[in-house]
């Protein structure tokens, strides 16, 4: 059995969660990369070395079925599973609380706080294991309060679950990170937003948590652009 660590990616077609694979491939990780896209996921997974580096897994994290099947086939493929990087998420509409799409929400809301609590119950097993690292992809919305916005409510939420998990797993050998970033230029809007964070960027902050040894726990990295210069 290998000796190179596994990170399990969710939300892992493109924006951050792809970022992350890439710069993960780079410092010696093999891959279990999730998402509904398995087209995309395809091509990282030739990008990055192919099969015996790179699992790709369809999930859709509304649902447990996919999730515990993500899991089983990783550790099927790999035997362990070093890391967890819960990033899949989505956004809302416009509208505010009194005109949203409330399909639109219920979507939201399944996705960015009961698929993250998913992954959490199902890869924590494994992490235990492996006294593991578990990382979620929180905003910087989950920190400000937002006019009208239930995207912001439901990163409230991703907040909430990192420090309840951190308090649960104390003692386990289990570090915790929420990455919280800012605007950042991904597939997540229709239009290219000014003065926005890459994915990169991210990636660059979740591979610092995964690097520091096992005695630091880095417990949140809040990352956002450096704002416009100011025409003088």
């Amino acid at each position: 059995m290998s000796d190179q660590p596994v990170l399990l990616i969710t939300g892992a077609s493109s924006g951050i969660g792809a970022a992350t694979a890439r710069a993960a491939a780079k410092q010696g990780y093999r891959l279990v990369l999730a998402a509904r896209s398995e087209d995309k996921l395809h091509k990282l997974q030739q990008e990055l070395g192919g099969k015996e580096q790179v699992l790709t897994v369809r999930c859709d994290v509304q649902s447990e079925t996919d999730q515990r099947e993500m899991v089983k086939k990783a550790l099927a493929s790999f035997g362990r599973i070093d890391a967890v990087f819960a990033n899949a998420g989505r956004g809302g509409e416009p509208g505010g609380f009194s005109g949203a799409d409330v399909e639109v929400w219920k979507d939201m809301i399944l996705t960015n706080i009961y698929g993250v609590g998913l992954t959490v119950q199902h890869c924590l097993p494994a992490l235990r294991e492996s006294r593991g690292h578990l990382l979620l992809t929180g905003s910087a919305a989950g920190r400000v309060t937002i006019p009208g916005s239930m995207y912001s409510a439901t990163k409230w939420a991703v907040s909430a679950i990192g420090y309840g998990a951190r308090e649960e797993l104390r003692g386990s050998g289990i570090r915790v990170t929420l990455i919280e970033p800012g605007m950042v230029d991904t597939p997540f809007f229709d239009q290219q937003p000014d003065n926005a964070l890459q994915p990169d960027d991210v990636a660059n902050a979740v591979m610092y948590a995964v690097s520091q040894p096992a005695h630091v726990d880095v417990n949140e990295i809040l990352v956002r652009p450096t704002p416009a210069i100011k025409d003088s």
